[in-house]
């Protein structure tokens, strides 16, 4: 619904954008604006204006070709080349996108490499978005991890050196003072959702400075894909502080600026001043903070979740979906959702996304019944140097050694053991019924870890739940294989990056992935749709939930306790559905204000209403609308 500030005018119909320098400015939508004194207000547009059976662009000749978003390629239409004056630009034949579709995939199916698979796809994406989403869309299962996580990892440690086009903006210490202006050199009024990273800790690789551009671009691709956001109004950054990488820093073709990495204040003032010349631009963006350290994540996200629309990823995104798989879990094991306030969780790892994790699974608990305190003695972090205690803060207070809220938060309660343990030891004394890993040590559940963890579960009449969570797959924890092998086909199992199925004991094993593509793409969704002004915990697990109730009870059965990825856009619809319902009891849902109570808890009218929203990849006729 659009809405107008003034009380009374003439209306015209005009371009939703003024500008021209980029591809979405030439998308004239018959947008209605309001005309007073000759200055043009316009509407509060949603997310969801790029519905239209036609569009009219400016654009004409090879500049339509050129462009990414109005391009068709051999589509055109007899008629569009004439309007469009490029009959004689292309091959005579005109051939639909499902023809198209069938030469991109064998095209694709003549290369050798992931690698080779991921510049294919780039540059498809940068001549053609239309058919790289119906192609992206077609495949997602395979195509999935070769746009984003584990092959997305490769591709940033060499993004330097395949580099061929820029997408998105970069923003860079260099900047200082000049970000307020520099954030209109973007010609694009109306942006949904910003993915930025400053690169420091990019999956489980490490700081790659600007090489961790392909992450906010893979991540965007999914928002496009699962969540129908049209790609003409998402925006991937790269906020460029520096880089603590030697061979980086040491790369002739090295794209970044070469200085070590801002640290305390002056990292805090740019962050602060790239957080503000955004939001002055777009006051009503989604921000997606992607891998940055430990160190500042944490810091930054609270700075920052009530003020603007915004939060990580890396820290709420997988704390959410490790929820859902742990409530499906528990469906498999016979147990209700509210059970998950009787579980002893080993988290290994005490990083952004270790504790955010546990700050999640917490909330979960307190939200079904345990006191804060209480909820946090149900959790035991270990890391390199094992077991976190309250000994462990005090020590380190006395040598100036600096711990993040959420270290001091679950350390604190923890004065019933020896500080350090080992995992193993850890494991022993506390028996858990679930272990997460969240290290980035690939291997670090050993065959000797997975069979105590399975040993004194069995002890207990329990089956170990077990999820090695770290990315790319060099980076788990533990195998797929291994994990069923040691806990004799009982374990229930899900991993951060996929792993094939495999035969064990005659019996094919599907093993579940925990994807964060189940949960940021519909908790971004909802809250544009819904028109939030912040991401509340709440919110959070609501989507846990929806994303939980997506798994059927076959599937529980099997103990696979994730959807399918090929079921990505249901999936997000739910999961938006969700959030929406959930802001709307919070009175965080301004847009929704005009639905009735039986619109809002009626599942066909919500599931109807949602999917309206969602951008599907097909082409609309073109008309030049040259001055």
């Amino acid at each position: 619904m659009k809405r107008a500030f003034i009380k009374s005018s003439t209306t015209t119909t005009c371009s939703l954008l003024k500008k021209k320098s980029h591809p979405i400015n030439h998308l004239l939508t018959n947008v209605t604006t309001t005309t007073t004194n000759n200055n043009n207000i316009k509407y509060y547009h949603d997310h969801s204006d790029f519905k239209q059976d036609v569009i009219f662009t400016t654009q004409e000749g090879i500049d339509v070709m050129n462009n990414s978003l109005l391009n068709k390629g051999t589509s055109f239409s007899q008629t569009e080349r004439d309007r469009l004056h490029i009959r004689g630009l292309l091959p005579a034949v005109v051939l639909d996108i499902d023809k198209q579709l069938f030469r991109t995939r064998q095209s694709y199916n003549n290369l050798k490499s992931d690698i080779e698979r991921y510049q294919f796809c780039t540059q498809l994406q940068d001549r053609n978005e239309t058919l790289f989403y119906k192609f992206l869309m077609s495949y997602i299962k395979e195509l999935a991890p070769i746009i984003y996580t584990p092959t997305v990892g490769k591709a940033c440690e060499s993004f330097s050196h395949h580099f061929r086009k820029p997408r998105g903006m970069f923003f860079s210490a260099n900047d200082k003072g000049e970000m307020k202006s520099m954030v209109y050199n973007y010609p694009v009024d109306e942006i949904d959702v910003i993915v930025v990273t400053d690169g420091g800790r990019i999956l489980g690789l490490g700081d790659l400075g600007a090489n961790g551009d392909g992450i906010p671009i893979g991540k965007l691709s999914l928002y496009v894909a699962a969540g129908g956001f049209h790609p003409g109004r998402v925006l991937p950054i790269m906020l460029d502080v520096g880089t603590n990488n030697e061979k980086l820093l040491n790369d002739p073709l090295y794209l970044g600026i070469r200085r070590k990495r801002l640290t305390g204040n002056e990292y805090f003032e740019i962050v602060d001043e790239f957080m503000n010349a955004i939001t002055n631009r777009w006051p009503n963006v989604l921000i997606q903070f992607e891998d940055f350290t430990s160190d500042k994540a944490e810091i930054v996200l609270q700075k920052y979740r009530n003020k603007f629309l915004c939060f990580n990823d890396d820290i709420q995104g997988t704390g959410s979906v490790i929820v859902s798989g742990i409530l499906n879990s528990l469906r498999a094991l016979g147990q209700s959702f509210e059970d998950i306030k009787n579980q002893k969780f080993v988290v290994v790892g005490s990083g952004a996304a270790g504790l955010g994790v546990t700050n999640a699974l917490k909330e979960a608990m307190v939200r079904e019944g345990l006191t804060d305190e209480e909820a946090r003695k149900q959790f035991y972090v270990v890391d390199k140097d094992g077991l976190m205690t309250k000994k462990r803060l005090e020590d380190g207070d006395q040598q100036g050694i600096v711990f993040t809220t959420s270290q001091r938060y679950y350390a604190s309660v923890r004065n019933d053991l020896p500080e350090g343990l080992s995992l193993k030891e850890t494991i022993q004394t506390v028996k858990p019924d679930i272990l997460l890993g969240l290290s980035g040590v690939g291997g670090l559940f050993t065959d000797e870890i997975l069979i105590t963890m399975n040993e004194q579960c069995e002890r207990r009449g329990k089956e170990p739940i077990i999820f090695p969570l770290s990315n790319p797959t060099s980076k788990s924890e533990a195998t797929a294989e291994r994990v069923f092998a040691c806990t004799k086909g009982k374990g229930i199992f899900a991993s951060g990056s996929p792993f094939d199925s495999f035969t064990l004991n005659g019996k094919t094993i599907h093993p579940s992935q925990a994807n964060n593509m189940f949960i940021f793409p519909g908790v971004g969704l909802g809250a544009c749709i819904a028109g939030c002004r912040h991401i509340s915990n709440h919110l959070f697990y609501a989507a846990s939930k929806a994303l939980a109730s997506c798994v059927s009870d076959d599937a529980i059965k099997r103990k696979e306790v994730y959807p399918k990825v090929e079921d990505i856009r249901y999936v997000s619809k739910k999961v938006a559905i969700g959030v929406i319902r959930q802001a709307i009891a919070e009175g965080n849902a301004p847009k929704m204000m005009d639905k009735s109570k039986s619109f809002i808890e009626s599942d066909a009218e919500m599931d109807n209403f949602v999917q309206s929203r969602m951008w599907e990849p097909y082409y609309v006729p073109l008309i030049n609308k040259s001055k």
